[in-house]
C-alpha cells in the first residue's frame, strides 16, 4: 500500500443487513459500511428515526440505502429486513439492552424477552442466511453484544445471561462456517455515547442522589481513557472485521471500552 492511501476493504457493492440501525451503535456500524461502498438495509421499530437515518445515510453517496421499519423480535419483522436486502454478504445482529434491575423483581415473561431480542432473534437470523453466504464462500457475520459478557455488570443480568447465551452458541458455529469463507465475530462495548449509555446514566443518578453530569464524570474516570467511546470508533472496527482483511478471525470477542476491562486475557 502506497504512504497516505486509504485502506480498501475490499467490500465494495456488497450487500449488508444491519439490525437496529436508526441510531446508536448499529447506526455507527451502517454508516462505516455505507462510506465504504456496502449496500445497506438499516431497520429500525420507530419509521421517523429510521427515515431521518436514512436521508443522513443516503447524503453520504456510498452504498445504496433501504429503510425498513420492523420488529425484528418477531418472524415477520425478520422476514421484510431479508427481503429488502437481495444477498446478504454481511450481518450486523444488534438489539437495545434489556433494563437494569434486580433479579429478583424479573418473573419468567421477562427472562424470555431478553432472550428474544439479545440471543435468540441473532440465532435466526445467522440460520437465514449462513448456508447461502457458506455456498457463495463469502460472509461476515458480526454481533453487537456487551462489554459486560467479558466483566458482568450486576444491574444487567438480564443482558449477561442472553448476551452470554449468544456467545457459546457462535463460539462452536462460527469455527465450522470459517472453512466456507464465512466468519462470526462479537464486538462487545464498555461506554460508548449512546442513548442507551444516557438511560443507565439517568437510572444511576436516580439510585445514588447524584447528578447525571457527576455520574457521567465519575464514569469517565474510571475508564483509563478517561473518556466513553465515540460511536465511529464502533463503525470503523465493525467495517474492518467485515473486510477481506479479516477472513482468518473468528469466534472472537473483540472488547471496545477503553482499557475499562483489568484482566489480562
Amino acid at each position: 500500500m502506497v504512504a497516505g492511501q486509504l485502506m480498501d476493504l475490499g467490500i465494495s457493492g456488497r450487500w449488508a443487513l444491519v439490525s437496529a440501525s436508526s441510531r446508536g451503535l448499529g447506526r455507527a456500524c451502517a454508516e462505516a459500511l455505507v462510506r465504504e461502498g456496502v449496500n445497506v438495509v438499516i431497520t429500525g421499530r420507530r419509521s421517523d428515526v429510521l427515515e431521518t437515518a436514512s436521508i443522513e445515510l443516503k447524503a453520504i453517496r456510498g452504498g445504496e440505502v433501504r429503510a425498513v421499519a420492523c420488529d425484528m423480535t418477531t418472524a415477520g419483522g425478520r422476514a421484510a429486513a431479508l427481503e429488502a436486502c437481495p444477498e446478504v454478504d454481511i450481518l450486523i445482529t444488534n438489539a437495545a439492552g434489556p433494563a437494569p434491575g434486580n433479579f429478583r423483581e424479573w418473573d419468567r415473561g421477562t427472562w424470555i424477552a431478553a432472550l428474544e431480542a439479545n440471543m435468540l432473534t441473532p440465532i435466526e437470523l445467522i440460520r437465514s442466511v449462513i448456508d447461502p453466504m457458506m455456498a457463495r464462500g463469502f460472509g461476515r457475520i458480526v454481533n453487537i453484544t456487551s462489554g459486560a459478557v467479558k466483566a458482568p455488570i450486576e444491574t444487567l443480568g438480564l443482558s449477561n445471561g442472553a448476551r452470554s447465551g449468544l456467545t457459546g452458541f457462535v463460539a462452536g458455529l462460527s469455527r465450522e462456517s470459517i472453512r466456507r469463507g464465512v466468519t462470526i465475530n462479537n464486538l462487545l462495548p464498555g461506554a460508548f455515547d449512546t442513548d442507551r449509555l444516557r438511560a443507565l446514566t439517568r437510572s444511576a443518578a436516580g439510585t445514588s442522589g447524584d447528578s447525571e453530569d457527576l455520574v457521567r464524570e465519575k464514569r469517565a474516570l474510571q475508564i483509563p481513557a478517561r473518556r466513553v467511546g465515540n460511536p465511529v470508533e464502533f463503525g470503523a472496527t465493525c467495517a474492518f472485521l467485515c473486510s477481506v482483511h479479516a477472513g482468518y478471525i473468528t469466534g472472537q470477542n473483540w472488547l471496545l471500552d477503553g482499557g475499562a476491562y483489568p484482566g489480562t486475557f
